[in-house]
């Protein structure tokens, strides 16, 4: 029986109705990425004043909001009951994460890319809000995780809320939250070059002015109020490290650098693979996700608690700056205790991850590669002398070989840690240990560190960014050769016949040598014929005609089409208004398709 509808649920019904979206210009979406810029800026400033409440609170037993996440502490005011910390910690965020916003989960990035890749660009505002608050108390409660991957999901989060609210087009609101995620991670490390390639090596779909353009705007503006709120210092004070020049390069120096390259990438393999097996693993060992997150966390402090007895400080809790800073000041050169610590973070931060907490992996792929850089390079101290390592030079490698290699962020990772130490002589040995890093790590697994996690949910992401090479082709490149010239007045019988067409050929109709119009392929005229066989044929032909010299690139021709939304465009050859003896051939949409398929590589 069918129910009739109510007043109700008719104004329900036409509430719900699908609002057409807007397109702005480029002026006015820069003008939008400013906005979301400054708003992501002083989003990531508030961010880290939570962090330093909570880890204050927590670690010290006060009410503070400064905390220098660089500066070692030592062991924590409350002693062994630092156990308790990230335990307390861990379950406040499960509760705000399956109570508000789920995909506060984990380490952030792969949920941008799966809102750009598979929704549209939407990502709901309340994530940022339950993002931020989930990732200061996981980071200042004693989490292995970053403040990065939080500050580029809340950063896109803000952009696609924002461009949701104004009903923007799905490209413009996939270009204003990728112009956040950059912002975000720009303001964090003061890398505002590192935060534009971040956004166009990871995230775009696409890299032209269109998108360009608005995420340069959006992470320059949240560099500047990062810097006028923050500081202007970058993330690590790098002392001066004397790289060698190319010219100036032994032996010993270019194994050295190639050797820790390779390491890395074994090293970023261990850490995907870690990850998976954690992730996958700790549901298996229930399915309460509060005790899944009480058995990793307690583990967590117990690390917690063996390393400050032990060495006197915590180490692998939170964001691990200090020991990165401590590396670069020469404080920490043993290669037992690096190599410790790098296997500890490593299962720490996976182990964080895999039981629930909320925080990114960029600042512990830092914290590993320069503790895996560092202890390489004092333990080859001696096998190779003349390499020229430190081990605070081999930690800046380290570290952007490490990045580079997980999150699959080459150019990202150069030109971060160049910003980082402005030392132009150190790009020669990153560049080489970077590619060897990735190389290495593709080879044994191809997946990132951000899209393995996708890869689960059946949700493939594009490595590459090559598809729009089809456009640099000219359109003799691509057009069509075979067609047919048909003389206007002749009907549909008479040209099926004395030119023996059929319905895939595209038809130029012409009357005295002048071009009269065109009948795409499959246009449906063939079947005319049959039915209404006297018609004249230019009846059906299309008369606003798109026209293109043999040289034209296709994007020039794409152009085209869209403008006259037409199905085919006319090529001819010379310099003059063409007549029908200058037409050399007709691009169809069928070889459009050809053309873009034919350019895409596995």
């Amino acid at each position: 029986m069918t129910t009739p509808l109510s007043s109700r649920n008719i104004k329900a019904i036409a509430s719900r109705k699908v609002l057409p979206e807007r397109r702005v210009s480029l002026l006015v979406l820069c003008g939008l990425a400013l906005v979301i810029g400054v708003m992501t800026g002083l989003g990531a400033v508030v961010f880290r004043a939570l962090i330093g409440l909570v880890h204050n609170l927590s670690y010290n037993g006060r009410l503070s909001f400064v905390y220098n996440a660089n500066i070692s502490e030592g062991p924590s005011r409350f002693g062994d009951l630092v156990l308790l910390s990230p335990i307390i910690g861990g379950l406040l965020v499960v509760f705000l994460v399956r109570r508000f916003a789920p995909e506060a989960k984990g380490h952030g990035v792969p949920e941008v890319m799966d809102a750009i890749f598979y929704k549209r660009g939407t990502i709901r505002g309340t994530v940022a809000v339950i993002k931020a608050l989930a990732s200061a108390i996981s980071i200042g409660s004693g989490a292995a995780v970053g403040r990065e991957g939080p500050i580029i999901q809340i950063g896109s989060a803000l952009g696609s809320a924002f461009s949701q609210f104004i009903r923007l087009s799905t490209w413009q609101k996939i270009t204003l939250l990728s112009a956040g995620a950059g912002a975000g991670i720009a303001a964090t490390f003061n890398t505002p070059l590192g935060g534009v390639l971040f956004a166009l090596e990871i995230l775009l779909p696409e890299v032209s002015n269109r998108t360009f353009l608005p995420v340069v705007v959006a992470t320059g503006a949240a560099t500047t109020i990062g810097r006028i709120l923050i500081g202007p210092d970058p993330a690590f004070a790098v002392p001066d490290i004397q790289f060698p020049l190319v010219e100036s390069f032994n032996l010993q120096e270019v194994i050295a650098f190639v050797l820790l390259g390779l390491v890395c990438g074994l090293a970023a393999w261990a850490f995907i693979r870690m990850l998976v097996f954690m992730e996958d693993g700790f549901p298996r060992l229930s399915k309460n996700e509060y005790v899944q997150n009480v058995i990793g966390m307690a583990a967590i402090g117990l690390m917690m608690v063996v390393l400050a007895r032990t060495f006197g400080h915590t180490y692998i809790d939170g964001v691990g700056y200090s020991v990165i800073q401590d590396i670069l000041d020469h404080k920490m050169t043993g290669a037992g205790l690096l190599a410790l610590l790098f296997a500890l973070k490593l299962l720490a931060t996976t182990v964080s991850l895999g039981c629930g907490a909320s925080g990114g992996i960029f600042s512990p792929s830092l914290y590993l590669g320069a503790t895996l850089g560092a202890a390489f390079a004092a333990a080859t101290s001696s096998v190779l002398p003349h390499s020229g390592l430190t081990p605070s030079s081999a930690a800046i490698v380290g570290m952007a070989a490490m990045v580079g290699a997980g999150t699959g962020g080459v150019m990202t990772a150069i030109v971060m840690v160049f910003e980082m130490t402005r030392d132009y002589a150190i790009i020669v040995p990153v560049i080489v240990a970077v590619a060897l890093a990735a190389g290495m790590r593709r080879a044994l697994v191809n997946e990132t560190i951000y899209t393995v996690k996708l890869r689960h949910r059946g949700h493939r992401i594009p490595k590459e960014r090559h598809t729009n090479l089809y456009l640099v082709k000219q359109a003799q490149d691509i057009m069509e050769r075979r067609f047919v010239i048909a003389r206007a007045g002749t009907t549909l019988k008479q040209a099926m016949v004395t030119e023996d067409i059929d319905d895939a050929r595209p038809i130029v109709v012409e009357r005295n040598g002048r071009i009269v119009g065109l009948i795409p392929p499959r246009s449906g005229v063939w079947v005319q014929s049959q039915i209404n066989p006297d018609v004249p044929i230019e009846r059906f032909a299309e008369r606003r005609l798109v026209i293109c010299r043999d040289q034209d690139l296709l994007s020039l021709v794409l152009a085209r089409l869209k403008r006259h939304r037409a199905g085919a465009a006319i090529v001819f050859r010379g310099s003059v208004r063409p007549r029908v003896s200058d037409i050399v051939g007709i691009v169809t949409k069928r070889v459009i398709a050809d053309a873009v398929i034919d350019s895409y590589e596995d």
